[in-house]
């Protein structure tokens, strides 16, 4: 179930749990999380490239004026994950995690193997062929994550690795109370879809159909984080949720993620991408290209679908705003 407790604390940001907060920004989530054993701060992700002051004021009203966090930890290197990344380690003169499998991805050596819009689902898939797939440079920041699962100055965090979605995905658990960021490993909105995506609508899913090279990995991922038994669950896409409710429903994806989450078609379904410590080896042969006018539908649908959403989500901040000044 969509997590009930979520609070609006600060502005346009809400409670995932105790020293957990999110915010959204267009389709895409960002964290930050404390750890309570050593009083650090970090920022898990780092949104789209216009993210940076929107990630600067919701560190200030949580951290306070002159506090920054001291990492940040990315579940991977995706373009809605790391858009503001080296404009904020810049300014923070802080680390960035990953796991090993993850820096080509991040140091330039290797792009992400193709976007499959040929996956269908909607207007966010059809429209995947335009997105970047890097890679990045932030060789100066970027630091691997060590090899036994734990994260440097965060002793009550451990990460996953979760690869399907990329080589190298992770996902961030804190078992004393049971709380998991998934990242992109699944989602709790239909990703593919730009009105489920852009307004959130709640469906625990796999990780987005578009931009997963490896399904096999991807299964076995989520069977492993559904072992964990979560008691709340935030992703990269989508409203965190909680409870029994949301367990039945990571389970029966767990069980029939064949079924629920692989594509009925698409480039990578019967044959991975292949990687390794350096980053893209092989890719499988496209399939047949999707005519131009069908790409065009597929963007002008996606366009306007993001227009609506982004009016209504402005709409909404500034009738929030008006009320606490009349307050």
């Amino acid at each position: 179930m969509e997590l009930q407790s979520i609070e609006k604390t600060f502005s346009n940001s809400f409670t995932v749990a105790r020293g957990v907060w999110g915010r959204k920004d267009v389709f895409v989530n960002y964290y930050i999380i404390k750890d309570e054993t050593s009083g650090a701060y970090a920022l898990v992700d780092a949104g789209l490239k216009w993210s940076a002051g929107a990630i600067n004021k919701m560190a200030k009203e949580i951290i306070g004026e002159k506090g920054r966090p001291s990492a940040i930890i990315l579940t991977h290197g995706h373009f809605d994950h790391v858009g503001a990344v080296k404009q904020l380690a810049e300014e923070w003169n802080v680390p960035i995690y990953a796991h090993p499998l993850e820096i080509p991805y991040l140091t330039g050596k290797s792009a992400y193997p193709p976007p499959d819009p040929s996956v269908g689902g909607g207007a966010m898939a059809s429209m995947s062929f335009l997105y970047p797939k890097g890679p990045i440079d932030v060789s100066d920041y970027v630091e691997k994550l060590p090899d036994d699962n734990s994260i440097p100055g965060f002793p009550e965090w451990k990460y996953v690795h979760t690869p399907g979605h990329t080589a190298g995905h992770i996902s961030l658990y804190r078992e004393q109370d049971k709380v998991l960021i998934a990242g992109d490993a699944f989602v709790t909105t239909k990703a593919e879809s730009a009105i489920c995506a852009l307004s959130g609508l709640p469906s625990l899913s796999g990780p987005p159909k578009y931009l997963t090279p490896n399904w096999a990995a991807a299964k076995v991922s989520v069977m492993k984080l559904a072992a964990l038994d979560p008691e709340i669950v935030a992703s990269g896409h989508g409203k965190p949720m909680q409870g029994e409710e949301m367990r039945l429903e990571l389970n029966n994806l767990s069980r029939h993620f064949d079924k629920l989450a692989v594509p009925a078609t698409g480039r990578y379904v019967n044959e991975p991408a292949v990687t390794n410590e350096n980053g893209v080896v092989s890719i499988p042969k496209a399939i047949e290209e999707m005519p131009m006018v069908v790409k065009t539908l597929g963007v002008a649908l996606g366009l306007i679908a993001i227009g609506f959403i982004a009016y209504q989500q402005v709409k909404r901040v500034r009738e929030s705003e008006t009320t606490l000044e009349l307050a």
